[in-house]
């Protein structure tokens, strides 16, 4: 079985209409978590609505998605594990995820899977495409020659015993958990990057921000936390 884990904070414009795409569509043995950091609209009231368990963040310090993700992971039934973002869309989720699968079961050492991420058509712009297919060329290359994990947290799919092996993912991390958990990942097993899968997203950070100043946060902070083993951002500012 599947578990799917989307973490959340104020996702009502788009949680939704992911959720009823996925609850409609998907026929694979799968279940779906959401994970809540303290919403102050409806997105709780929504999930409800549709996901299979609903976790809300009770602590007092700001939650980091990697720990929505790993609260997740703990009550997940499947032996797979799947990370979606909230603003993420599987076009065709029987499909795509069956395919997946096939990979996970005919290979025993593949311990994680991502694919390629892009801006859904509707808003993508030709910058968009052109970064789109710039960074999963270089986590294409990363995973499948170099065989050092890399992956964006819009999708990354996981078995459960490998994801606790390593110990999930680093909470302290604000930002590049995503990428730091693949790498681990790497250490123990296969990680790969499928280029027949596609996933979409809204492109809303880089959309609101501009690409050059988000490449630019993501180049500084995985630098730094490669330099000194802590993150640089103490806040990763959310987007809506």
């Amino acid at each position: 079985m599947i578990s799917i884990i989307i973490p959340t904070l104020n996702e009502e414009k788009i949680i939704e209409s992911q959720l009823e795409h996925v609850t409609s569509k998907l026929t694979l043995p799968h279940e779906i978590i959401v994970f809540d950091g303290k919403s102050s609209d409806r997105t709780v009231a929504i999930a409800k609505k549709h996901a299979d368990r609903v976790l809300e963040y009770t602590g007092g310090n700001r939650q980091t998605i990697a720990h929505a993700r790993n609260a997740g992971a703990k009550v997940a039934r499947g032996d797979i594990l799947l990370f979606l973002d909230a603003d993420c869309t599987i076009p065709n989720p029987n499909e795509l995820l069956r395919a997946a699968l096939n990979r996970f079961q005919h290979d025993a050492k593949l311990v994680a899977l991502t694919c390629w991420i892009r801006v859904l058509p509707e808003v993508e712009t030709e910058r968009d495409r052109f970064i789109s297919i710039c960074v999963s060329g270089f986590y294409c290359i990363m995973n499948n020659i170099f065989h050092i994990g890399q992956a964006s947290g819009e999708f990354q799919m996981v078995r459960k015993d490998a994801f606790e092996k390593v110990g999930g993912y680093r909470e302290y991390l604000v930002t590049g958990e995503d990428v730091d958990l693949f790498f681990r990942l790497s250490k123990i097993g296969r990680t790969f990057f499928d280029p027949e899968l596609t996933i979409y997203h809204t492109g809303r950070r880089a959309h609101a921000i501009g690409w050059t100043r988000l490449l630019s946060q993501w180049g500084w902070n995985t630098l730094w936390f490669l330099l000194t083993g802590k993150p640089r951002s103490r806040v990763w500012k959310v987007i809506r």
